[in-house]
């Protein structure tokens, strides 16, 4: 092979060896005979049960009925989500209002109700804000 008037010789690709696998470890590798109870591992030693995975992810911070239906990032700090979602909802209403000025009443009706909704989503948000009780 040639390359830019050179002559490149690719080097020799080492195969792979035994001790390229060794970690990996199958759960049900020599446990055919073993009891249920003892087929899988359990997560004592590390003291961590919690709930894993997206289910467990969303559960936290733990919340009551409604407010469940807020993304728990959005939950976290709802003062600042509650203010971007008055600000952009303010934003969407005085596009409507131009989109009126124009006569463009299919595209100002969108903008309105996306401002009227968002405008409603963050003085909810602020009123569960001033709701919850004082963190420690």
């Amino acid at each position: 092979m040639e390359l830019a008037g050179r002559d490149v010789v690719p080097r020799p690709v080492p195969p792979l060896t035994a001790f390229y696998q060794d970690d990996i470890t199958l759960l049900g590798a020599g446990m055919t005979g073993a009891a249920p109870q003892e087929a899988n591992p359990m997560n004592a030693p590390n003291d961590n049960a919690g709930p894993k995975g997206p289910r467990g992810w969303w559960a936290s911070p733990p919340r009551t009925g409604i407010r469940n239906l807020i993304a728990p990032y959005e939950y976290r700090h709802l003062r600042f989500f509650g203010y971007g979602r008055i600000v952009g909802g303010s934003v969407a209403a005085v596009a409507g209002v131009v989109c009126l000025s124009y006569r463009v009443y299919g595209w100002a009706a969108f903008f309105l109700v996306l401002g009227a909704l968002n405008l409603a989503g963050g003085s909810w948000y602020l009123a569960i804000d001033r709701s919850v009780s004082g963190r420690a």
